[in-house]
C-alpha cells in the first residue's frame, strides 16, 4: 500500500472511530494552548464554575475573562451585612445591585455571600442606643429583618445563599465560635437564620459556609452542625466547602473523605472560594522575614499544578454530589492572598496570572 492509500486509510478509521464516540475531542492542549471555549463550558455536564468579583471587575478585560469563563458569579464584599446595612434601617443596594445587573445581562447566576457571619457585622446588631448588649429576641429580630430585606430584594435573582458563615470555633476542643450571635442566642441563631431565608425566598438554595473543612478534627464539628440541623428539620440545602487550599493541603484521602461525609447526610456540596497558595496556611502569621523570597519558582509551580490537577480529578469523580465551584478572585493580578496573612506577599494561587493569562495548572484542569 503506497504511502497516500495509507494516510486515506487512516483518516477513514479516525472519522469512523469519532463517530461511534472512540474519541474524546479535547478543545485545549499544552502543545497550541487556544482557549477557544471557557471553563463553564468544558464543565458544562458536571457543575457551574463561579468566580467572586467586586465593582472593578465588572467592566474591561477583566470583565470578558468573567463572561468567557464563569457562569456563576459570588459578590466578594458587597453583599456582607457591615456593606449592605451599617446603620439599622439604612441599606446599601447600589454596589449589590450592580452586580445583579451585570449577571442578568449576561446570563450568569448569583451566589449570595453571606447573610450572617462574625466578621463584618456591624457592632449596632448587637447593642441598644444606649451601648448595652441587646436581648435574644430583639437580636433575632435583627437578624429576621436583615434577611428579610436583603433576601426579599434579590428574590428570584440570587440561586443559593451562605445563611451562615463560619460558625465552628478554630480551637479543636471547642464546637461553635465564641461570637456574639452565639454569646447572645446560643446556637439557635443558625438555624434561625435559615428559618428566616427559606421563608424569604423558598427558591433559593441555603448553605452553611466554612472553611478547613477537610482537616479531620473540624470536619467532624461541621459534621455535627450539619446533621443537627438535618435532625432538627431546618431548610439547609448544601454546605459551602471554602477551599482556601494550598499546595501542601489538602490531601486527596481527606478531600474524599470530606465530600463523603458531608453528602452522607443528603446534602449538595458546593466548593466556594477556591484558591490555592504556594505558602503553607500561617494563620498568626503577620510580617514577611527579610529573608524571605516571594518567588513564584519551577518547583512551586510544579506543585501547585500537581494540587489543582488532583482536586479537580476529584471533584469530576463526585459530580453527583457538587453543584458549583468557585474561585475566590479572578487571576493572580490581585487576590486577598496579596494581603493576609502576611501583607505586602504576593500569591499566586489562580489559574490566570497576572497579565489574564491562562497558567500551566489552568490546562491540567481542562485536559480530561
Amino acid at each position: 500500500m503506497n504511502t497516500k492509500n495509507i494516510l486515506l486509510s487512516a483518516g477513514l478509521m479516525l472519522c469512523f472511530a469519532l463517530s461511534f464516540g472512540a474519541y474524546k475531542t479535547i478543545p485545549f492542549s499544552y502543545g497550541h494552548q487556544t482557549d477557544t471555549i471557557g471553563l463553564k463550558d468544558v464543565y458544562k455536564n458536571y457543575f457551574s464554575i463561579g468566580v467572586a468579583v467586586g465593582k472593578r471587575n465588572l467592566a474591561g478585560e477583566e470583565s470578558a475573562l468573567i463572561k468567557k469563563h464563569f457562569n456563576s458569579i459570588t459578590a466578594e464584599n458587597d453583599m456582607k451585612m457591615e456593606r449592605m446595612q451599617p446603620q439599622e434601617g439604612q441599606f446599601n443596594w447600589k454596589e449589590a445591585d450592580s452586580l445583579i445587573s451585570f449577571a442578568e445581562k449576561n446570563n450568569i447566576k448569583v451566589r449570595g455571600h453571606n447573610l450572617c457571619w462574625h466578621e463584618q457585622a456591624p457592632s449596632w446588631f448587637f447593642t441598644d442606643k444606649d451601648g448595652k448588649e441587646v436581648s435574644k429576641a430583639v437580636l433575632l429580630q435583627r437578624l429576621k429583618a436583615h434577611i428579610d430585606a436583603v433576601v426579599g430584594r434579590y428574590k428570584g435573582k440570587i440561586y443559593a445563599w451562605d445563611v451562615v458563615n463560619e460558625a465552628i470555633d478554630d480551637d479543636s476542643t471547642r464546637y461553635l465560635r465564641n461570637s456574639k450571635w452565639f454569646q447572645i442566642c446560643g446556637e439557635d441563631f443558625i438555624a434561625k437564620a435559615f428559618e428566616y431565608a427559606h421563608a424569604a425566598d423558598p427558591d433559593a438554595k441555603l448553605y452553611y459556609n466554612d472553611y478547613n473543612t477537610e482537616r479531620p478534627e473540624k470536619r467532624e464539628r461541621v459534621y455535627r452542625l450539619l446533621k443537627s440541623l438535618k435532625d432538627k428539620g431546618v431548610p439547609i440545602d448544601g454546605v459551602g466547602l471554602q477551599a482556601h487550599w494550598s499546595i501542601y493541603e489538602p490531601t486527596e484521602k481527606e478531600l474524599v473523605l470530606a465530600i463523603r461525609r458531608y453528602s452522607s447526610l443528603g446534602l449538595k456540596i458546593q466548593f466556594t472560594e477556591l484558591d490555592i497558595s504556594i505558602y503553607p496556611w500561617e494563620k498568626n502569621k503577620r510580617s514577611k522575614r527579610p529573608d524571605e523570597s516571594d518567588a513564584y519558582t519551577a518547583e512551586l509551580e510544579a506543585r501547585q499544578i500537581a494540587q489543582y490537577k488532583m482536586v479537580f480529578d476529584v471533584f469530576r469523580r463526585y459530580k453527583n454530589v457538587i453543584t458549583n465551584v468557585t474561585f475566590w478572585n479572578i487571576s493572580d493580578r490581585r487576590t486577598w492572598l496579596d494581603g493576609y496573612p502576611v501583607p505586602g506577599r504576593k500569591n499566586y494561587p489562580l489559574l490566570f496570572d497576572t497579565q489574564l493569562k491562562p497558567k500551566k495548572a489552568y490546562w491540567e484542569v481542562v485536559k480530561f
